[in-house]
Parts: structure tokens; C-alpha cells; sequence
């Protein structure tokens, strides 16, 4: 991979974590708890697991075109995810080195929607004619991260919100939100001892006033134990519709991710363990329960 593409995607990620700052007021009041305690030293000391987006199933839109954007900079594609339950399907994407966070992007299956739904949904998306990546300079940083930060359909009524809210809280985070970051993860394993399991740094956010996603469990593990996750349950912002109307929506929130050392790297020295040593993808048990981050049941108790 060329060192020009890496740099460009330095300029995407930077701009894609400095707005989801501003949206996510947990982030800073986390960082800046753990530089408190002495956790770390910076901002920098945080490896970030993962970033997630949504995006809608449509023509023009959707992962396909998404993941265009990410592919020129060097991820690779990996594994393939349904959730049956929520009408979504996701892939992840591997880094091009392992600075880099890992992509998780989901696609709402549009099609498997009510027709009250799908004519909302449509309504707004069909105007997006053409997939909008193919037209993008990938090597021009300004114009891929004003993209990614700029509605590619109108906003929606808070009639059309609230009816899609009723149907699929995943369809009116997207259609109101876009593109926006999901979330960032920070990797809880590569913390100091003390706050390297989610247990023990779970017993930190709480201690600092931070509510966590209770779905399933504040921790939710895979089958093989290795991969652990919990989450903040998104904040609210107060939004305005495309008729003036106002009301508080869930916006982003924060993911935390303990990775196992696989059996098959047991025996390596825990000062020279790296991320190939680690549990690698994700678990569809577990990314759903997470999706709920957004839902009413967890930002509105």
C-alpha cells in the first residue's frame, strides 16, 4: 500500500473521529477520566478496535458503495454476518497494518421492510441516482471526508422518522444520521493491568457516571470466550426535521473490546503479544445485542 493512500486515510479517519467527538460527549469525558486516573498518558495510547457504520440496502447506496471507499485505501473484505431479527447484514474489514482500526459495516435489507416503510425509506434514497463513491477522488481526503459528513439524502419529516421508528429503530438512526460514525472502540486489552478486562474497566466508565448497554448482559462474550464487548448506550441529540420540528434522537455511542490471545499463542510472552495473536473478526451474537445501543429500550431507562 502505497504511503500517499495511508496518509489520505490518516486525513479520513481524523476527520471521521474529530465530528463524532463533537456529536459523542462520552468520548471525551471517558479519555479524559482514563488520563486522570493514569490509564494513559494521551489520547494516543487508546488503540481503537473498530469503527462501525450503517448504511441503508438500496440501489446506488448500501455496502457496496460504502466499502469502495475503504477498499482503495487497502482493507480487505472478510467475513460475511445476518441478523435475522433486525433485517441487517454486515461485513468487517481487515486493516491494511495494524494502526488502523477495523471497519464493521452493516446494511439494512430494505426489501424484507413493511411497503409503508420501504415507500419512506425510498422516498428519501431515490434520489441518489447514481452511487455517489464512483464519483469521489479517493485520493483527495477533503472531498471523501465531506462526503462521509454530508446528508446524501434530504432530511426526513419527523412523521417519516417516527413511522420508521416504530418498524426499525436501525432504518431511522440511518435516515436521519447518514453516514455519521456509529461508534469507536477502544481496546481494552491492551490497557494496564488493573483496567485490561471489561470486569475491571466496565467498574471504571460506571464509576464515572457512565451508563452501559444492559442487552444481554453488560458484557457480551462469543462462544469461545475470546471476544468480549460492551458499550455506552448513545447519548440523545435534539434534532430538527425537514418540517421544523424538534425532538431528542439517539446519536452515537462509545464500544469497549477485550480480544483473548488465541490458545494457539499461549505461550507467547504477554510483552510481545500483538494483534495477530488476538481473536480477529466479530460475533453476530454479540454485534447484535450491541446494535441496541441506539434502541429506546436502553436510552430511554
Amino acid at each position: 500500500m502505497s504511503q500517499n493512500k495511508l496518509k489520505t486515510l490518516d486525513q479520513v479517519l481524523e476527520g471521521l473521529m474529530r465530528r463524532y467527538k463533537e456529536r459523542v460527549p462520552d468520548v471525551q469525558k471517558i479519555i479524559h477520566a482514563m488520563m486522570d486516573k493514569r490509564i494513559i498518558e494521551n489520547e494516543t495510547d487508546i488503540e481503537n478496535d473498530h469503527v462501525a457504520f450503517r448504511t441503508m440496502g438500496v440501489p446506488q447506496l448500501g455496502i457496496q458503495s460504502l466499502e469502495k471507499i475503504f477498499l482503495h485505501y487497502g482493507y480487505v473484505k472478510r467475513d460475511y454476518y445476518h441478523f435475522e431479527a433486525k433485517k441487517l447484514d454486515a461485513y468487517w474489514y481487515s486493516p491494511p497494518e495494524d494502526k488502523y482500526p477495523r471497519i464493521f459495516a452493516s446494511e439494512l435489507r430494505v426489501n424484507d421492510l413493511s411497503e409503508r416503510a420501504r415507500n419512506i425509506i425510498h422516498y428519501y434514497t431515490d434520489t441518489v441516482k447514481a452511487d455517489p463513491v464512483k464519483e469521489l477522488d479517493l485520493d483527495n481526503a477533503a472531498q471523501v471526508d465531506h462526503y462521509l459528513h454530508t446528508g446524501l439524502w434530504r432530511t426526513p419529516t419527523l412523521t417519516d422518522y417516527e413511522t420508521l421508528l416504530d418498524e426499525s429503530e436501525y432504518a431511522a438512526w440511518v435516515i436521519f444520521n447518514h453516514y455519521y460514525l456509529n461508534h469507536f472502540t477502544i481496546s481494552v486489552h491492551n490497557l494496564p493491568e488493573g483496567f485490561n478486562t471489561l470486569e475491571t474497566f466496565n467498574e471504571f466508565l460506571e464509576a464515572e457516571g457512565i451508563k452501559l448497554n444492559s442487552a444481554g448482559g453488560k458484557i457480551k462474550e462469543s462462544a469461545d470466550g475470546k471476544l468480549r464487548q460492551s458499550s455506552t448506550v448513545a447519548g440523545k441529540l435534539l434534532a430538527e426535521f425537514a418540517d421544523g420540528k424538534e425532538r431528542e434522537i439517539a446519536g452515537s455511542y462509545v464500544e469497549f473490546a477485550e480480544r483473548k490471545v488465541l490458545d494457539a499463542f499461549k505461550d507467547v510472552p504477554s510483552d510481545q503479544i500483538q494483534r495477530k495473536h488476538r481473536r480477529d473478526g466479530f460475533e453476530t451474537g454479540n454485534a447484535d445485542r450491541i446494535f441496541e445501543s441506539t434502541y429506546r429500550t436502553q436510552t430511554d431507562r
